[in-house]
């Protein structure tokens, strides 16, 4: 299986990027608060309660203590989860990125309910595992536990093309990944280097302790900011059962 394209540190250093990050006011703001961002997309959520779910608690913390751990927006255990395919979004209303059917400017309620509807009949092409690619300063980047996997997870991608009925320009190059934060304010230069080895070190000891990433079956979720992404149906075709959260409310609908 050929490995992903490194993820590069360096795009993220202050020297990089003479202007501002362009999602502080509009997906977060300065201190760390997420901001309404509306839209809905499908994702496998990591199993609450889960030995997955544990690790990631305390690597979420490494990354915090790093030291510029301060200047990022850390998202709430709760939310955590793998994209397996990109909804709409409000802020970014294209037609590469629509229903074809659907005018950009329809309201997101009744985009979701349509796609929704779509999606009712669809199954997707079987079970997939996912493991740790590589710890990047946002979480993990993800690829198939084995080749196999890598090609079903990818055929789901390509399948949900169909009742979204769209594929957007950077389908095929997505990174499969697990976000646990996001960047407010670039990385210093002089930072870089030991970055650089502590991800390194983290990449190693945390592909050990997750062989294997723990998540539940695909679901049509919506979410209001990125901090959080309340299942609408799950999807059926991965073989898992919905996930549960430990005070027993289900997170995903069984179909």
């Amino acid at each position: 299986m050929a490995r992903p394209e490194l993820f590069q540190l360096e795009n993220h250093a202050a020297s990089a990027n003479p202007q501002p990050n362009r999602y502080v006011g509009v997906r977060f703001s300065k201190d760390r608060v997420f901001l309404p961002e509306a839209g809905n997309t499908v994702v496998r959520h990591v199993v609450p309660g889960s030995r997955t779910e544990g690790v990631l608690v305390e690597l979420r913390e490494r990354l915090r203590n790093l030291p510029w751990g301060h200047r990022f927006a850390f998202t709430d255990v709760s939310s955590l989860h793998m994209t397996v395919f990109e909804g709409v979004i409000e802020t970014r209303r294209l037609p590469e990125c629509w229903p074809k059917e659907l005018p950009v400017d329809a309201p997101l309620d009744e985009t979701t309910e349509y796609l929704a509807g779509r999606l009712e009949n669809f199954e997707g092409p079987g079970p997939f595992d996912m493991r740790i690619d590589e710890v990047t300063p946002f979480g993990l980047r993800l690829t198939g536990a084995t080749d196999a996997d890598e090609k079903t997870a990818r055929a789901w991608r390509d399948s949900l093309t169909k009742p979204f009925t769209y594929r957007s320009p950077g389908h095929d190059a997505y990174t499969f990944h697990v976000t646990l934060a996001y960047i407010i304010d670039w990385i210093p230069d002089d930072l870089v280097p030991g970055y650089r080895q502590a991800l390194a070190e983290l990449t190693e000891e945390f592909r050990r302790r997750i062989p294997v990433v723990e998540l539940g079956p695909p679901a049509f979720c919506t979410f209001a900011d990125m901090n959080g992404f309340p299942p609408v149906m799950n999807l059926p075709g991965s073989g898992l059962r919905p996930v549960v959260h430990p005070a027993g409310k289900t997170l995903t609908k069984a179909r």
